[in-house]
């Protein structure tokens, strides 16, 4: 497999999970920055990286770097994507990829002109299980798709100054769970859903403290998606085709899921992949996208996540100040 020169933009608590999970696909990584350099060092430190910047745009105009790995707020994301490629970098960024669908089509458009490749760091799009089940659709053995089901619920701490009910920093359950949930639904459904129907609760500071909608496509798959941001949830979800269904739990990293075929009740267990190698799965992808060993679907996904994100929003009459 080729290897290639990773940066991290950004060394905070998710970034720690991806340098592992980098390390242990590459060996290394050649590069981190962030705004403090003390923290950067220690970062640097604790992974063996070689160079540590003080600041995002020395790390960027590293001429090494070819890869970056994006980990900071999900307002900044834009930004430093757009900077990266400017420079001539492949990016995987973590979720939500931007605020809204404006961003990531300017984002696509640069990608494609440059010949170079954005992709979300989204678990749910590179996990071995999910692949096998598509798989399995595919091949008709469960009938066609009919519906399906992903609820998840958060509780944050019930405070209007915490970021994930600050609306400066697009907070609310859209872009915090919901992104999870509506890529869970959109990696399954055969094509983008065309229809959006959603109910939004919010908060006091003004963005989605719950969500539900129904989502529904030309084929007639529809998902039906509960999300919270005050309420725990199982983070269990269904996928139903007419011979049977699929239950699968704690989706967001699954290893394993029943199959129930409804004509005979029979069951079965698939069992793939390991929850640990989560962020190695997406590391070992972003490898062969970049060496153009395999061609990245994942992206269009993305884009149909966030233009769905967006209408919920304005059925909601959710907005950030900054749009």
């Amino acid at each position: 497999m080729t290897t290639f020169n990773w940066g991290i933009l950004g060394p905070g608590t998710v970034a720690h999970d991806f340098a592992k999970a980098i390390n242990e696909v590459n060996g290394e990584i050649a590069a981190v920055g962030g705004r403090n350099l003390e923290k950067v060092q220690a970062f640097a430190e604790k992974f063996k990286i070689m160079k540590a910047y003080g600041s995002y745009e020395e790390l960027i105009q590293d001429p090494d770097v070819d890869i970056m790995y994006i980990a900071t707020p999900h307002t900044f994301h834009y930004e430093y994507i757009m900077k990266c490629l400017h420079e001539n970098k492949h990016v995987i960024c973590e979720k939500a990829i931007t605020v809204n669908k404006e961003q990531l089509d300017e984002i696509v458009t640069l990608a494609k002109e440059k010949n170079l490749i954005v992709i979300e760091a989204m678990t749910v799009y590179h996990m071995p299980l999910y692949k096998k089940i598509k798989e399995m659709l595919s091949q008709g053995k469960l009938g066609k798709l009919k519906m399906i089901q992903v609820a998840l619920g958060s509780l944050k701490e019930d405070d209007p100054t915490n970021r994930f009910f600050n609306p400066d920093l697009a907070g609310g359950a859209m872009l915090d769970v919901g992104t999870y949930a509506l890529s869970f639904a959109r990696y399954f459904l055969t094509e983008q859903p065309d229809e959006v129907l959603a109910t939004v609760r919010p908060y006091q500071t003004g963005v989605d403290e719950q969500v539900g909608l129904l989502i529904r496509n030309k084929q007639d798959e529809m998902a039906a998606i509960s999300l919270a941001l005050r309420a725990k949830m199982p983070k269990n979800a269904v996928i139903a085709a007419e011979k049977g269904y699929v239950t699968i739990e704690n989706f967001q990293r699954a290893t394993k899921a029943i199959v129930t075929y409804t004509v005979d009740g029979s069951m079965e267990t698939i069992d793939v992949g390991d929850s640990e190698r989560a962020f190695e799965y997406e590391v070992e992808a972003m490898n062969r996208y970049v060496a153009g060993d395999e061609a990245d679907h994942t992206l269009t996904l993305s884009v149909d996540v966030m233009a769905m994100m967006d209408e919920v929003r304005r059925q909601g009459e959710i907005k950030y100040p900054f749009e």
